[in-house]
């Protein structure tokens, strides 16, 4: 089965302590999606303007991205510079140049209205609202968010939460959201509010699922070295979202627990280069050596 994605296609401008990246491909969508293509087809919905390099208009298709609902503006691709520091939890950002995306208006093909999985990424919850509004009878519809929506659109995205099958948010936005200082209330408070699956991304301390079946716990694959954390997130609900599009027989909730360990892998390899440099050098095989290299050291 297919994955629907939408969400913002940027160019990025990454700095670390040790090296300056300029544009970047990069933007929410651009790595769900890339993630999401090892395991399963991709319809790609975003906008880019008319400087938006052709090369990575190639990468998408060489990695079997349908771009039918990717649209081409006249304008600048939306543009964000960050600056991490030594400590890679610790970045700020420098620049936020909204370019085209400041109008982006999602519509939908007609052959992606009946896409069985979505992912709706890190975009405004009335953008999200706008993409549910055109869908026919998704299966299982998984929406990402963050701390500026909850700060500025929250009333949208509780309306939101109403029409999801799952909420992925980091442990402080759940805390914002919920008002409850424990993740395990926050995440429980958060059914409540419609989801019926809560993932908590913790960063290097991998991701909390809250579900019916109970709670389960997923690890980040350690690293020995971290060139740039950006889009790891991303790539690990892509990925996550993608296994799942992937196993055709069963209900969704049977193959989640294993969907993160697999998105946890595809984001660890996210930040083994800058934007999306190294996981689009991955294989499939690559990425199976490394889940199970994780499931041994898990069990016990």
């Amino acid at each position: 089965m297919s994955v629907l994605v939408v969400g913002s296609t940027a160019l990025d401008s990454i700095k670390t302590p040790c090296r300056l990246n300029p544009r970047l491909l990069g933007g929410s969508a651009s790595h769900a999606a890339v993630a999401a293509s090892f395991f399963a087809p991709v319809k790609l919905v975003g906008i880019v303007g008319d400087d938006f390099p052709r090369r990575y208009i190639q990468l998408y298709r060489r990695h079997g991205i349908d771009l039918g609902g990717l649209q081409l503006a006249s304008g600048k691709t939306f543009h964000w510079a960050g600056e991490y520091e030594v400590n890679m939890n610790n970045r700020r950002t420098l620049t936020t140049e909204l370019g085209v995306f400041e109008t982006f208006t999602p519509n939908l093909p007609e052959a992606y209205r009946q896409t069985p999985f979505v992912l709706l990424a890190n975009i405004a919850p009335a953008l999200q609202h706008q993409v549910l509004n055109q869908m026919r009878r998704p299966r299982f519809v998984v929406a990402d968010t963050m701390d500026l929506w909850l700060n500025i659109a929250l009333d949208d995205l509780l309306k939101l939460l109403r029409r999801v099958d799952a909420l992925v948010l980091n442990d402080s936005e759940a805390r914002q959201l919920t008002q409850e200082d424990n993740i395990i209330a926050a995440a429980k408070k958060i059914h409540r509010l419609g989801p019926k699956y809560a993932i908590v991304k913790k960063g290097e301390h991998g991701a909390l699922l809250s579900s019916p079946g109970g709670m389960f716990i997923s690890p980040a694959f350690p690293l020995n070295k971290v060139v740039d954390p950006t889009g790891a997130g991303d790539s690990f609900v892509g990925g996550m979202v993608g296994y799942l599009a992937g196993r055709s027989r069963g209900a969704p909730d049977a193959h989640l627990k294993r969907g993160m360990i697999y998105g946890s892998v595809v984001a660890s390899f996210c930040c083994e280069g800058f934007g999306l440099t190294r996981t689009t050098r991955l294989t499939r095989e690559a990425i199976e050596q490394r889940a199970r290299l994780l499931e041994r050291m898990v069990r016990f």
